[in-house]
């Protein structure tokens, strides 16, 4: 997380099917609204009586689950390039961030493998079909973005677990109840979740703040790590 460990301590949990962890014995129990009370836990275990919760991406998803459910637990959230369609009103405009990509083979290919979506049942076509689309995640497609591309392997198990409860439908209404600090960072070329809900959704928290990264997609921290750390460490200072 471009160097965020050399002032912060950082807690990694293996969620349910990733890493060391096991799938559950229930897809449901996979899901990222259940795993909330895994990371409450996980709190109580390490003695925390409040935490910063960091997340990216889908994981933004459990994040934010986890704030709705365990609200007096967190204090402080970042959110890093989050999907926000599920909870805001505000257009997508990735179409229009993809259009300035145009002429970019790389990108174009990426993009039509990710709109296809992955026509698999197995690991291996799915770990497949992530690297074939991965180019539509950043803003280039230089050496530092492939090699990052190259980091892990996905669990198509996992994945749909992860999805396999929806939120509550009053989920919204909770987020704006949240009273801690909220960063959300956004990529101005984030072509998989868009810059405008991703900046509306900022505006949902009553304390609630959104920083846009330049000349980057949907890594800030690997395109442009030191705008990354910038934002965070000016949040996160005493």
């Amino acid at each position: 997380m471009a160097g965020l460990s050399e002032r912060h301590r950082l807690i990694v949990p293996h969620l349910r099917g990733v890493g060391r962890t096991a799938m559950p014995h229930s897809e449901e129990r996979g899901s990222f609204w259940t795993q909330a009370d895994d990371i409450e836990r996980l709190r109580i275990h390490l003695g925390l009586q409040r935490m910063v919760l960091v997340a990216h991406s889908a994981g933004t998803r459990l994040a934010l689950a986890y704030a709705a459910q365990f609200t007096r637990s967190v204090s402080r959230l970042v959110l890093i390039t989050p999907p926000a369609a599920y909870l805001v009103d505000e257009a997508s405009d990735t179409g229009t961030i993809s259009e300035r990509r145009h002429g970019d083979s790389d990108f174009e290919a990426a993009l039509t493998a990710l709109v296809a979506g992955p026509q698999t049942n197995d690991d291996d076509g799915y770990n497949a079909w992530q690297q074939e689309s991965a180019p539509a995640g950043y803003a280039r497609w230089g050496a530092k973005e492939r090699a990052h591309a190259q980091v892990g392997r996905w669990s198509l198990a996992a994945t749909k677990a992860y999805f396999s409860v929806d939120p509550p439908s009053d989920l919204a209404p909770r987020l704006r109840q949240i009273a801690a600090p909220v960063l959300v960072l956004a990529g101005a070329e984030d072509c998989l979740t868009g810059l405008a809900p991703v900046t509306a959704l900022a505006r949902l928290f009553p304390s609630g703040i959104a920083v846009v990264i330049e000349n980057s997609g949907h890594y800030p921290w690997v395109e442009q790590p030191a705008s990354f750390r910038e934002a965070i460490d000016a949040f996160l200072k005493p």
